[in-house]
């Protein structure tokens, strides 16, 4: 589909139009019936030697995103056909068009007295099904209304004609309408209106325009006006329209970019926010050697990123850049360009600049294969594992242990650890005896006997795994090795376990995407009874961080379940549609062994977030959280974004919601707390923001999210 909601995709459909008789069409409300029934015969006659105008801007493997569609925007023709035909044969994949001639006044159309009236619309229902509604047109309520206005009259006739047009445009089956922009921040009347017109909308989307603008300092007629001058930022009013509407789903952005963009932290909020299409500005682009258009390096970055954040492009403007017609048909029926179409009869004016976009998509790098794995997974809520307490099952042990490059750090750390415990000048005389507690199916087991070929050293490996269906996997592979005398299997917890001798490296898999979420410190502590006194644990410590993060789209899905325990509980989530608004800080430390005689794994930290000065305000919709850690010495493992091991993909980080978003102004600091506690059966987290505003203290006692010991 060209434009994208949370609807099921189908394939794009063919254009296929409904043809009438003229006795038909003059029942139609229509400024133009004759010429439309000309549009309708010429574009069926073409379609008979065409074939369908199906032209994304260029396919990517594994790319399922919306975002190589690319839209036109126009202004009001009664003559839709045509103007689809247009766009279409042009290489466009929709349009985005006035539904609704944009003179009406429903003050003035109530004043002629006519009991017939009906909407000055551009086409009928009937002109297109449903689905070609749907999948090739965006709606766009008319410009000048108003709703917040200090004149009466035009305040009344723009709320009448929003609901009547988004009425149509429902009726239509459009997957989404784009409403004109706020007027100014103060936008109350008109998000009552859009709220409670959202109430009632089933599938399609409401798009909300904001200009991209650069924070400035407004002239001084507007600083009068506006107490003191302060500057302007547009994402203030989309925050506002949002939060007036209840961070309502099917409320979405669409951007227009303009010539200047604002700074680079500034940009990065929106990538957070429900941006279903960037409205590309003609003005915008600039003009190459060759009297091309093209873009500036930064807006080339920026229309990079919507391209990776699944967000369409729409062309709008004039054409600025006079290319020859005979330059520009060569290049449109270049059988080698993606864009060809085959007998195209027009040339759409805006078409340079759908080829310098196609181009721009085009070049992007190959997706990676880690990265084309992960697609799926992204901005999706999951439960954290509890491996302590669940069995694991085979297909997740099977995903786990396709990640190489874990293993390859672990086989690191336990080669380093063999060359410092055993001097070369014993290393054929003595054994080291390596416990690998959780052993899984094997992994952890493979990796210490490659580390122990690799050095030269003698081992003999315990393998202690509570999971009774795992160690079946694991006796098979002992035998399919040869290894019966190096390993040893243990089919027990490892807090119960006797062992029959100590340790000289205990080797453990038990950090969760926040470190110690999985309760790694209390099932090293206690299986250390069984390390030597001198014995290396790998990993040797690890540290949790936390982010703070604006996550529209998280917050919504949490939203969704309507109840606090959902707001107060622990997911594991690839984050993509998210902004990071401050450097990670650290918050839990463990360290192992820890011989202390009294161990206590309660943690409480207190950390303080100052936001960059150029981003603006922000919304805080929760806490990403990492984790860090040391295997031994140098050996690193984690997912902290600025010392991330490279293409590991075993961890995804963990969300922790707030209830409700924080909004931090310009400069302000956020101030965050977290709690670690523990009881006799159960480990559970607390949280809460004391600046600027406090939010309840989330999950206390542990009564939404705990972790079973």
């Amino acid at each position: 589909m060209a434009c994208r909601t949370n609807r099921t995709k189908n394939p794009k459909p063919k254009i296929r139009l409904i043809l009438h008789s003229s006795s038909a069409l003059l029942r139609f409300h229509s400024p133009a019936a004759v010429s439309l029934t000309q549009s309708l015969k010429h574009l069926h006659s073409s379609r008979e030697a065409k074939r369908e105008a199906k032209m994304p801007l260029g396919q990517r493997q594994g790319d399922k995103s919306e975002s190589r569609y690319c839209g036109v925007e126009s202004g009001f023709e009664p003559d839709m056909p045509r103007l689809l035909t247009r766009s279409l044969s042009s290489g466009f994949d929709f349009l985005l068009a006035p539904l609704v001639d944009p003179s009406y006044r429903p003050s003035s159309a109530g004043a002629a007295g006519t009991e017939s009236f009906a909407l000055p619309v551009a086409a009928s229902d009937l002109i297109l099904s449903p689905s070609q509604w749907s999948s090739h047109v965006v709606g766009k309520v008319s410009a000048w209304i108003d709703l917040d206005s200090d004149d009466e009259q035009l305040r009344m006739d723009s709320e009448i004609t929003l609901k009547q047009e988004i009425a149509w445009a429902s009726h239509l089956s459009l997957q989404a309408c784009v409403l004109p922009p706020p007027k100014s921040a103060s936008c109350g009347n008109y998000a009552r209106c859009v709220n409670q017109i959202l109430q009632g909308l089933s599938n399609m989307q409401l798009w909300l325009r904001i200009p991209l603008e650069k924070t400035e300092p407004m002239d001084e007629e507007s600083k009068v006006a506006d107490h003191g001058g302060r500057t302007i930022d547009t994402w203030e009013w989309w925050n506002s329209f949002r939060l007036l509407c209840e961070h309502h789903t099917q409320l979405c952005v669409a951007l227009d970019i303009l010539s200047s963009l604002p700074s680079l932290y500034s940009l990065g909020r929106w990538f957070r926010e429900p941006v279903r299409a960037a409205i590309l500005i003609t003005d915008s682009f600039m003009t190459n050697a060759r009297g091309y258009p093209c873009l500036s390096k930064r807006h080339q970055r920026l229309i990079s990123e919507f391209f990776d954040h699944s967000v369409q492009i729409v062309i709008s403007g004039e054409c600025h850049h006079n290319i020859s017609q005979e330059v520009s048909n060569d290049n449109m029926h270049d059988s080698d360009n993606e864009n060809y179409f085959e007998g195209a009869i027009y040339k759409h004016p805006l078409r340079p600049y759908l080829d310098y976009v196609a181009y721009l998509y085009q070049k992007l790098d190959p997706i990676p294969e880690q990265e084309r794995f992960e697609v799926g997974y992204r901005d999706f809520l999951q439960s954290p594992l509890q491996p302590l307490m669940d069995n694991l099952e085979a297909q997740t042990y099977e995903t786990f242990e396709k990640d190489t490059v874990k293993y390859s750090q672990y086989q690191r750390a336990v080669s380093k650890a063999l060359l410092d415990r055993v001097p070369d000048e014993t290393a054929s005389t003595t054994t080291t005896v390596l416990m690998v507690v959780g052993a899984g199916r094997g992994p952890l087991v493979r990796a210490s006997l490659q580390a122990a070929e690799e050095t030269g050293r003698k081992l003999k490996v315990y393998a202690v795994e509570k999971n009774p269906n795992a160690v079946i996997t694991l006796h098979s592979l002992i035998k399919l090795e040869g290894w019966e005398s190096l390993v040893t299997i243990v089919s027990s917890d490892m807090r119960c376990w006797n062992a029959p001798e100590k340790a000289d490296i205990l080797v453990s898999e038990l950090l969760g995407s926040f470190g110690d979420n999985e309760l790694s410190p209390e099932c090293l502590d206690g299986a250390q009874r069984f390390l030597k006194p001198d014995g290396i644990s790998i990993p040797s410590s690890y540290t949790s961080f936390i982010q703070p993060i604006t996550a529209s789209k998280l917050y919504n899905d949490v939203k969704t379940y309507k109840d606090i325990a959902h707001f107060e509980t622990a997911y594991v989530v690839k984050l993509h549609r998210v902004a990071r608004l401050a450097p990670p800080q650290p918050v839990f430390t463990f360290a192992h062994p820890n011989f202390s005689p009294k161990i206590d794994n309660q943690r409480y930290k207190k950390l303080q977030f100052q936001m960059p000065s150029d981003t603006g305000s922000a919304l805080v919709h929760g806490f990403a959280g990492y984790f860090d850690a040391v295997l031994y010495k140098d050996v690193h493992l984690g997912i902290e974004p600025s010392t991330a091991t490279p293409n590991m993909f075993s961890w995804f980080p963990i969300y922790f919601p707030l209830r409700k978003p924080i909004h931090v102004p310009v400069q302000s600091p956020l101030e965050v707390q977290f709690w670690r506690c523990c009881g006799p059966t159960k480990v559970w987290y607390e949280w809460c923001v004391t600046l600027p505003s406090p939010s309840p203290i989330h999950n206390s006692s542990g009564r939404s999210y705990w972790v079973g010991l």
